[in-house]
């Protein structure tokens, strides 16, 4: 049966809090058996994934095609299947734990479908795909993260039931009563032959910024302390209820920053501190960040002992594994060595188990994502867009603008001037000329955002503006420019520097950061720093993610829950035709002390 929350909250009524199972490894000894002379060894694998973002197969939705990219990567649970069958022969199936470290269920066309098109909330709807898959590979546990709670609370809650193993989230707690929303922890036994039982504690983190990114759902509702404090509360208690292994999984980058500024008092990246802050850790299963980390060690500053870290590459792309050996001393078993390592989903190929258990939903959502919605006159595309004012990015803005000024009409904001904010988020989406399909919007825009109106003032949007062009390489007038050199700035991503529409002005880039902007104007004229503005900028923006200035304390006018992607998709079902002379416009451009750049 799942372990859902409410077993959860039942069983913590009795015993604190958390989940605890019982697992066989062996036969235990018989209490006739002579101890051996030796001491008594054992050795855990824990699997770990993370950033999954509804990853099933290996299959990209938006091209309608198997997945492929440069490096040759594959994606996918059924990838992930097949790797974690081996490792279970290998290592002996009693004698590992599969854990993920969240970012479950959003991410691509088939999570959306089972979200918003086909419900799993719907009364008799339909098992989630990722459950499914989850469920039938065997995982033991999850850790929440930040984008489970992009559906609402209601969709991760039924999301919840479904699984087989409990979701984890102990700095994820009830807003009025500071109580554990979620399991904090899962302690599962491993039993040895001659020996006490390996007594194991998965500690669930899930990230600070939940506060921020996904406000509308969980304010009032739920908290989410800093992961160093949580931590040093639970692991202590763990190892009080005889925890022998503690394992964190996490999600929460290593690099110890925050894309979110001082809004919330909590480090957004803070795997790495846990490790070294939190004394009696072994291992930490890492995630959000979506990089690559093979193995990581960080020394403890109260032990000196060495706790070692994983990431695993995001979309089902990598499998941790963490060897763990142990050796059963003065009456207890102890942690001798702890070493990590990845492996990769393109040596291996889909698992038929879970081929079979999904090739319908999967199916389904393919006919979905190819249904025509309008005719493109011309084939519009991102991949300049990061550098030069394309026009593919415009149709997000005018979507947005005008989403915005209807829903403004008949108010006492009508009257004021609405401007938009969009990012390039993709290098790669195209809308080809010809027949336009529901793909071909999602592409361009991947994330399930939605739309919000801000009140803003000139100077704060000014603001605004020289922030966003920080997304820059400062390039002198007289360098040669190469494009793959002239973005992301301090490692800033694509989806934190923003457009905005209805101005027109220039980026100065031989110009140190924070005075880049030049000949900024509004309808003509010298932009006026008193003028009030709407702007409709995306949720995740609107609540501070990317930390741009006044914006997220800025006076909020209206918001929705429905997606841009989707009013993009009613904007061109109702035109029919996809013209760039009815959204594209000239608003910004690069320049070296006047002079364009291109």
């Amino acid at each position: 049966m799942p372990l859902n929350r409410r077993k959860f909250l039942e069983k913590s009524a009795a015993t604190g809090a958390g989940v605890a199972i019982a697992g066989a490894a062996a036969a235990p000894a018989q209490a006739s058996e002579r101890p051996a002379r030796r001491p008594k060894r054992y050795s855990l694998t824990v699997m770990g994934t993370t950033d999954l973002h509804g990853h099933v197969f290996n299959w990209d939705y938006f091209k309608d095609a198997e997945y492929s990219d440069k490096a040759g990567n594959a994606m996918g649970l059924a990838r992930i299947s097949t790797l974690v069958e081996q490792v279970r022969k290998a290592k002996g199936r009693r004698n590992t734990l599969l854990l993920d470290a969240g970012d479950t269920i959003q991410g691509t066309p088939l999570t959306y479908y089972y979200a918003k098109v086909d419900p799993i909330t719907a009364k008799g709807g339909p098992v989630h795909p990722m459950a499914q898959a989850m469920n039938a590979i065997g995982y033991d546990a999850a850790a929440l993260g930040n984008h489970e709670f992009n559906y609402g609370i209601e969709t991760l809650r039924r999301f919840e039931d479904q699984l087989d193993f409990p979701l984890l989230g102990a700095n994820a707690v009830d807003a009025k009563t500071l109580r554990p929303a979620f399991p904090p922890y899962l302690i599962k036994e491993f039993h040895v032959p001659g020996a006490p039982p390996v007594k194991v504690a998965v500690l669930g983190l899930t990230n600070p910024g939940i506060a921020i990114w996904d406000k509308a759902y969980v304010q009032g509702r739920l908290a989410f302390p800093g992961l160093e404090e949580q931590a040093a509360k639970w692991v202590p208690k763990l190892k009080a209820m005889g925890a022998d292994v503690v394992v964190v999984s996490a999600h929460s980058g290593s690099s110890g920053t925050s894309s979110y500024g001082d809004q919330v008092p909590y480090v957004e990246n803070a795997a790495a501190n846990v490790a070294r802050q939190v004394p009696g850790i072994d291992a930490i299963l890492v995630g959000h960040a979506h990089v690559e980390i093979p193995e990581l060690e960080v020394v403890n500053e109260a032990t000196g002992r060495t706790v070692v870290l994983s990431e695993p590459l995001c979309y089902a792309e990598r499998l941790s594994l963490f060897d763990i050996e142990l050796v059963f001393t003065r009456g207890g078993w102890e942690v001798k060595s702890v070493a990590a390592s990845l492996l990769n989903s393109n040596t291996v190929a889909d698992d038929p188990k879970i081929t079979k258990l999904l090739s319908d939903e999967h199916a389904k959502v393919v006919t979905y994502v190819n249904q025509v919605v309008g005719t493109a006159t011309e084939t519009l595309t991102t991949v300049e867009a990061r550098y030069r004012d394309a026009p593919i990015i415009d149709l997000i803005t005018k979507v947005q603008e005008d989403v915005v000024k209807a829903a403004l009409a008949g108010t006492e904001y009508a009257s004021l001037p609405v401007l938009a904010q969009a990012s390039p988020f993709s290098r790669t989406s195209e809308i080809p000329a010809g027949d336009v399909t529901v793909r071909d919007l999602s592409s361009l825009y991947v994330y399930d955002n939605t739309l919000v109106a801000k009140l803003m003032t000139g100077a704060q949007i000014r603001a605004y503006l020289e922030y966003s062009a920080e997304y820059f390489v400062r390039t002198a007038a007289d360098a040669t420019v190469d494009v793959e050199k002239l973005t992301n700035a301090s490692g800033r991503p694509d989806y934190n520097y923003d457009y905005v529409s209805g101005l027109r002005y220039e980026i100065d880039v031989a110009q140190p950061a924070g005075s880049r902007i030049r000949n900024l104007t509004y309808d003509g004229a010298a932009l006026d720093d008193t003028r009030q503005f709407v702007l409709a900028v995306n949720n995740y923006r609107a609540n501070g993610g990317g930390a741009f200035p006044y914006v997220a304390s800025a006076k909020e006018l209206w918001s929705e829950s429905t997606e841009i992607r989707t009013r993009i998709a009613e904007w061109v079902t109702a035109k029919g035709v996809l013209d760039p002379k009815d959204f594209a416009s000239a608003d910004w451009k690069l320049t070296r002390e006047g002079t364009p750049v291109f």
